[in-house]
């Protein structure tokens, strides 16, 4: 009997060709759509660029999953997890940035539905195991699952399941693993998926899509304009319309120049005083406050039982589009926390994940809680 697979079907080129590779392999698949985001319950109102239209792009997104289901000949199903999403995903999305820090809720998107709340319910259905369209290669060595980069680099998505378990990767298949994004496109013109086939990736946070931005977060965090002070020189630039609008490395949107005596070089963020309300910048050139030298780990994820115990070279990559950056890596005593130390890097933001990999194997992963100077004192912005 062929193996029941409950594959999320998102609406996008990718899952699609996923559910189609994974028919042709001689699973018994079923896709389903997730719908975890209602704008008008969830108050998404400013910044929304769909309000104005018919319905929701969730909405239209649903329609694509139902005809491209059709066209491939597979069932399909929906399902909601907008309370699961909203407790679990965006109230953590929110209180990082009330902290100040960056987030990144794709990560915990994947943790908490796509593999946690969306696994338990194929699970309750009688599915064997679930499947997505990520770019990213699950290999089975020594009687575990191990989550490896996809053979497109361009596109690989490891770096958004380092917080999954080995449990839960070990439940999931990942068939694009060996695909690029050009022979995706081009099956799917083959296959004539007309809903699908020149449909653009989507973009924006997970589930709730593209948005402007700073107006999407005044929904949930008012805005309180304060100080953007140059950390090296003290000086007040200009006035800023709320601290927590903006993140470490940012340097567009800043509006800063012009300032006599000065280069014409951008200014970026390089921390933040929520407790002051102060926005700190720099210009990049001679400037040391953009680096670090250390940083803590908390939620620490470790995928397989090979977790070291003493001082380990490992690469970590410090944000989704960053180069894999070498590290040493030292597990703290709670097994729950762990150090990365590293030559000195720049805007290695609180509040981002810190992936960690052993060459191509993704390893573990944890939220960046606190950096470090050269001097291993904590920055305190």
């Amino acid at each position: 009997m062929a193996q029941k697979v409950l594959l999320g079907l998102s609406g996008g080129v990718d899952s699609a060709i996923a559910a189609y590779l994974l028919k042709k392999q001689g699973y018994d698949v079923t896709c389903c759509f997730m719908r975890n985001w209602d704008s008008i319950t969830n108050n998404d109102i400013k910044g929304n660029p769909t309000l104005s239209g018919s319905k929701c792009s969730q909405e239209f997104d649903y329609d694509d999953a139902v005809e491209t289901a059709f066209e491939l000949d597979l069932p399909i199903i929906r399902k909601d997890f907008i309370e699961e999403y909203w407790e679990e995903v965006f109230q953590q999305f929110l209180d990082t940035y009330r902290k100040g820090y960056t987030p990144d809720p794709d990560v915990f998107c994947n943790k908490y539905i796509k593999f946690g709340h969306f696994y338990q319910y194929a699970k309750s259905l009688g599915f064997d195991t679930i499947a997505m369209g990520h770019y990213a290669m699950r290999i089975d060595e020594n009687g575990e699952s191990h989550l490896y980069k996809a053979y497109d680099r361009n596109k690989d998505q490891s770096y958004f399941l380092g917080q999954i378990s080995e449990e839960q990767l070990s439940h999931a298949l990942f068939p694009l693993a060996n695909f690029t994004k050009p022979e995706v496109r081009a099956l799917a013109e083959k296959l004539d998926l007309s809903a699908v086939m020149h449909k653009k990736d989507s973009t924006g946070v997970c589930f709730i899509g593209e948005r402007n931005f700073k107006e999407f977060l005044k929904n949930y965090l008012p805005s309180k304009p304060g100080p953007i002070v140059d950390i090296v020189t003290g000086e007040t630039l200009k006035q800023h319309d709320g601290i927590l609008y903006y993140t470490v490395g940012q340097h567009r949107g800043l509006d800063i120049g012009g300032i006599k005596g000065r280069s014409t070089d951008p200014f970026f963020v390089v921390g933040k005083d929520v407790n002051k309300n102060i926005l700190y910048v720099a210009q990049e050139e001679g400037n040391t406050y953009r680096k670090s030298y250390r940083c803590l780990l908390s939620h620490f994820n470790w995928i397989g039982k090979d977790l070291p115990t003493t001082p380990t070279p490992l690469n970590a990559k410090f944000r989704y589009r960053g180069k894999d950056m070498p590290v040493t890596f030292s597990l703290r005593p709670d097994r729950e926390s762990a150090w990365l130390d590293y030559p000195g890097y720049d805007y290695v933001a609180k509040g981002q994940i810190a992936v960690l990999y052993r060459g191509d194997r993704l390893v573990g992963s944890g939220i960046i809680e606190e950096t470090y100077d050269k001097n291993l004192v904590k920055i305190p912005y």
